[in-house]
This record gives structure tokens, sequence and C-alpha cells, in this order.
């Protein structure tokens, strides 16, 4: 049995997570930006010049900017499917760039952790996390 609250507190979130990726793809950082909390962790695992966590939108911004510089501007993300329960989103979506004269594409899992109607955790898991961590130590 589903608690009606719950569910539409589920929905509200991949909504709202789902809007985040939209203004992204449309060039709108700063409504992206807007999805998550001042404080949000964004984690990103490996061993490549992008791996890190970052804290903070001021420090989640350095990151997009910094993809986007490695990438000449042409990472994109897919969205493949958003399903939400409770405060937790999961994304499934596919990352693609080109860094000089290569191109890069990968599936990826993206789990967000969302409170009080912003977006408190972003945790990445890539398809094949070594030929992330190649694509981007090529492109620095």
């Amino acid at each position: 049995m589903t608690n009606t609250g719950e569910d539409t507190a589920a929905q509200a979130n991949a909504a709202l997570i789902r809007g985040g990726y939209e203004a992204f793809a449309r060039g709108d950082v700063q409504g992206a930006l807007r999805v998550f909390a001042e404080d949000i962790l964004w984690h990103v695992p490996g061993r490549g010049p992008l791996s890190r966590d970052y804290r903070g939108h001021a420090e989640v911004l350095g990151f997009f900017q910094r993809f986007m510089e490695l990438s000449d501007g042409t990472f994109r993300i897919g969205l493949d499917g958003v399903f939400a329960d409770r405060d937790r989103v999961v994304v499934l979506c596919t990352e693609s760039a080109r860094g000089g004269d290569r191109d890069w594409s990968s599936p990826q899992v993206h789990v967000w952790t969302v409170k009080d109607g912003r977006a408190t955790v972003f945790w990445q898991y890539q398809g094949d996390q070594q030929t992330e961590d190649e694509f981007w130590a090529s492109c620095v």
C-alpha cells in the first residue's frame, strides 16, 4: 500500500530534478543552480582531473565551468529516465563530450537527495570510470 503524501513528494522531487536538467540543457546554469541547496554536496568519483567532492553553489559552478572549458562547450546530458522514492531521485542518463580529437559518451546514474524542495546531495556513478577518467585527463 502506498502513501499518497509520499507519492506526491516523490513526484515533486522528480519534477524538481528534471527541471534542473532541462535548465542546464538550455544553457540556463543559474536556473539549474536554483534547484540546489546552498550547501549541496556534489560527488564526482574516480581519479580524473574533475574527480572530487564539491560543496556549495560556487564550487559546483566552478565544476560546470571546468568541464565545459575542457570539452570546448560540447558536454551534453541526455535523460533516459527519472525515478523517485520519497527524498531520493535516481536519474539514468547519457553524458557525452568531445575533447581535442576524441569523442566520449557514457551511460551514467545520478542519485540525488532532496530536502525541503532543494537538492542537497548529488552522487554520480559512471558506466566506465576508467574511460571517463582517461577522457577528461586527455582534455587537460
